[in-house]
């Protein structure tokens, strides 16, 4: 058999249009050393944990906003800046420990995060399992009293670690300035909904919000700044069109006022140009990023919902493909969420859970839900997808724990138990 000369990736190394080594500039952990229309935020945040400096314990704060709108990349910035304070000053004992909630959503998890972070470079890592978490938590105290400064505990998404594992880890982390004897703990909570301190335990509630930041969400003017910014920073300014960096910006706005999405839909009409003819982006690019985003996105987000909220998703799917696009009511789909439920072996929620899962899933974009009045019969929640039932199915179908509900049929009145 004869074998071919040419490598199988040969065909894909396209020209680029970004500058070597700046294509970070388009991607999400990149910190940009300007914030356009942040930099009051950023400024207030600075001000809230100076007193660190001065090896006092500053205010516990929390940055609500909806996604991207520079909530994490004020906190990055503001971290980076005083990171360059700690190394010019000798007297300032300061560790910043970032958790992402979005992944380290349980009490052992965040707990080993912080311990882990309290450690000298020469010390062996905590366990990641296995020790009791009373033990673990009293390992913490301790690295804390050694260390005898000011932890400043970082966690982004703290919502998902709320909804996901209560308050009990807040609720000790708050208890850590009590018990300490020296160091000192300050929580920077970065939450995308407004609602989770209503799932907090007053005492939690009243020691962790000393202090609250909320970001509104950017307009398309702020959007094209922004993308402006990085197209210098990417070396690609001279290779799009203004109107489509307008376009771009415009898309975004009009989505919640979203700049990661902005950035997003850049970055991947770089990637469709550098694999294209034109050489040049324009406005059909964008748009085709967009629909190319839109895609990803939506297999992203159903696929990793916890398991009852695609419970709930697939009721609505079903409902939906019943009424051919109409929207289905709470008594509708909780019913047919008990029944699929029951048939996967789990037990169901109660109905008022379930409509906070709806809300969950409106928050997301998946579908839209409201209150609606039936006159003396009452109100009841209803929802209606944004998008086809067929794709929705299909992508939680994909899931192996949700492939024995491929059989459902939309008219099935009732769901066999297997």
């Amino acid at each position: 058999m004869g074998t071919s000369s040419k490598n199988l990736f040969e065909k894909f190394n396209h020209q680029s249009l970004i500058v070597k080594g700046q294509r970070q500039a388009l991607e999400p952990g990149f910190v940009p050393e300007r914030l356009p229309h942040r930099e009051e935020e950023a400024e207030q945040l600075a001000e809230i944990l100076s007193p660190s400096l001065k090896n006092f314990k500053p205010s516990n704060v929390i940055i609500f906003g909806k996604p991207g709108v520079g909530k994490t990349s004020v906190v990055k910035f503001v971290e980076n800046e005083m990171i360059k304070a700690i190394q010019s000053s000798l007297d300032t004992k300061i560790k910043i420990i970032d958790v992402n909630c979005g992944i380290v959503d349980n009490p052992y998890g965040v707990l080993l995060a912080v311990g882990d972070g309290l450690l000298d470079t020469w010390e062996e890592k905590l366990p990641f399992t296995g020790w009791p978490l009373d033990k673990l938590y009293n390992t913490v105290v301790e690295k804390i009293n050694n260390f005898a400064g000011i932890a400043i505990i970082v966690l982004d998404e703290i919502d998902k670690l709320v909804r996901k594992s209560g308050d009990s880890v807040l609720y000790q982390l708050l208890r850590i300035n009590e018990i300490a004897n020296q160091g000192r703990v300050c929580i920077l909570g970065i939450s995308n909904d407004l609602r989770f301190t209503e799932y907090l335990d007053p005492r939690v509630k009243s020691r962790l919000i000393e202090e609250t930041m909320v970001y509104n969400p950017y307009n398309a003017t702020q959007i094209y700044d922004i993308l402006r910014d990085r197209s210098l920073y990417a070396g690609i300014a001279d290779s799009i069109d203004e109107s489509a960096m307008k376009t771009c910006a415009a898309l975004a706005a009009q989505e919640h006022g979203d700049a990661r999405r902005a950035i997003d839909m850049l970055r991947i009409a770089v990637e469709l140009t550098e694999k294209g003819s034109e050489g040049r982006i324009l406005d059909d690019t964008i748009y085709e990023a967009k629909r190319k985003l839109e895609r990803d996105v939506v297999v992203e987000t159903v696929s990793t919902l916890p398991l009852h909220s695609k419970l709930v998703l697939f009721s609505i799917a079903l409902i939906d493909e019943i009424k051919n696009g109409g929207s289905s009511t709470m008594g509708e789909f909780y019913d047919l969420y008990e029944k699929i439920a029951d048939r996967m072996g789990v037990s169901s929620l109660t109905q008022r859970r379930v409509a906070d899962i709806i809300g969950e899933l409106s928050n997301l974009g998946l579908t839209d839900s409201k209150v609606q009045s039936f006159g003396r019969y009452g109100r009841t929640t209803t929802a209606t997808l944004n998008y086809g039932s067929s794709k929705i199915k299909e992508i939680l179908i994909a899931d192996e724990m949700l492939s024995q509900l491929k059989d459902v049929k939309p008219m099935q009145k009732s769901l066999p138990v297997s």
